[in-house]
């Protein structure tokens, strides 16, 4: 009797290359690398994605993939050559999901637009003459010009490159530069989001500084709380800390464990996507996870980070925290940073009055907060126009690393 062969499907090969991103780690692909049916949106593209990161895996942990079982790492990228006049590079980020068939393509990643420019010199997306003359300049420092494709915004990302000694121009990620949440130094890379908020609508899509926000049946001990709701960067919804029950120093182990305040602060963020007018109604929150995010502040205050170093009150001006994808996030967004810097840069908002120190709202134009790793320093000019609150720039600096170059292999039956 004649056994029939068991069916398989081969694996298909892809380039791509895995970095670090500030705090955050992710798969980076040239469009034109994709597999033809995967280069546009869909079904397609999104399925490899998918499979290439390990998702949806039940047991949270995405072993059969490039994921490592956290919103910080569960993460796409997919570079080409910009289309828009005067930007280097265009940039599509993908967030994950870790236990559901899904990707969300409706914000950006602040943390790995940290590595967008460095991926996209050695992939040769920046003309090699700029490059070549930025190392030669005397700066060393290379001006990459980012298109934001998800939120069809700006980004500046100034990427040190230097000549090795074989003359060849190379992106220099090594160096000094320490990012909390991060554990060893690399070289600095300061990026800058120009008009993260769109000029035709405001920057507090309410209308309102602060507003009060009604969290009936989300389980505080009051129904309704202040809040500040802010797009810029990604929406954000920011609450005293006190308001939930919070201090401003928790840690990802007082939170993430808590299935009780895990789907508390659910609820209130699906409150918050109807307020900002982001949802029709709270059901909607689910198939978006990636927005809005949830943040609670409070004013400075001395606590020991995860990693064990002491935050002294008087080396920071607010403690923030903010939830990711539904846990406590180990540091900081970078877009969530954003928010906070334009935010806290804007006289009257909860974020500027924790800012503030118990004393009057005050004009900020920078400011250092505390998170679960330890600190950030953002900076931000804001102003009104036309009657609404417009952010002209964000800055903050970050640090990318290479981790790998070559093939990822997936099933050719997956997408």
């Amino acid at each position: 009797m004649t056994q029939s062969k068991t069916k398989f499907a081969p694996q298909h090969s892809v380039p791509a290359t895995y970095m670090r991103g500030g705090t955050s780690k992710g798969t980076f692909f040239k469009l034109s690398d994709l597999p033809e049916r995967c280069q546009v949106a869909g079904a397609s593209r999104d399925n490899f994605l998918l499979r290439v990161i390990g998702s949806p895996d039940p047991y949270g942990k995405q072993i059969d993939g490039l994921g490592n079982g956290s919103s910080s790492t569960s993460k796409t990228v997919i570079l080409s050559k910009a289309k828009q006049a005067d930007h280097d590079v265009n940039y599509l980020f993908g967030q994950v999901n870790i236990a559901k068939p899904m990707i969300d393509w409706a914000g950006n990643c602040g943390n790995l637009t940290a590595a967008v420019g460095a991926c996209a010199i050695n992939m040769g997306l920046v003309d090699a003459n700029k490059v070549a003359e930025s190392a030669e300049n005397g700066t060393g420092i290379c001006e990459v010009r980012i298109w934001q494709e998800n939120i069809g915004k700006t980004i500046i990302a100034h990427v040190p490159v230097y000549k090795d000694e074989q003359g060849k121009v190379q992106v220099q990620e090594t160096g000094d530069f320490e990012l909390d949440g991060v554990t060893f130094p690399a070289a600095e890379v300061k990026i800058e989001f120009i008009d993260p908020v769109d000029s035709s609508s405001d920057m507090f899509p309410t209308g309102n500084l602060v507003d009060d926000f009604d969290v009936s049946s989300c389980g505080l001990n009051s129904d309704s709380v202040k809040a500040t709701f802010i797009s810029a960067g990604i929406p954000t919804i920011f609450m005293k800390a006190e308001d939930l029950g919070f201090t401003g120093t928790e840690l990802q182990g007082d939170i993430n464990s808590d299935s009780e305040t895990l789907a508390k602060l659910e609820k209130i963020r699906a409150k918050g996507g109807v307020a900002m007018g982001l949802f029709k109604d709270v059901s909607e929150a689910q198939a978006s996870q990636h927005i809005p995010k949830i943040a609670w502040v409070g004013a400075a205050q001395s606590y020991t980070a995860s990693s064990g170093k002491e935050v002294n009150a008087a080396d920071i001006d607010l403690v923030v925290r903010a939830m990711s994808m539904g846990q406590l996030h180990h540091a900081m967004m970078g877009t969530a940073a954003v928010a906070i810097a334009a935010a806290a840069t804007t006289q009257g908002t909860l974020v500027n009055q924790a800012a503030s120190a118990g004393q009057s709202e005050k004009q900020l134009g920078e400011v250092r907060f505390g998170h679960p790793s330890g600190t950030l320093l953002v900076g931000g000019k804001t102003e009104q126009v036309d009657g609404r609150w417009q952010a002209k720039k964000v800055s903050m600096s970050r640090s990318a690393r290479r981790i790998m170059v070559g093939e990822v292999f997936v099933p050719s039956d997956s997408f």
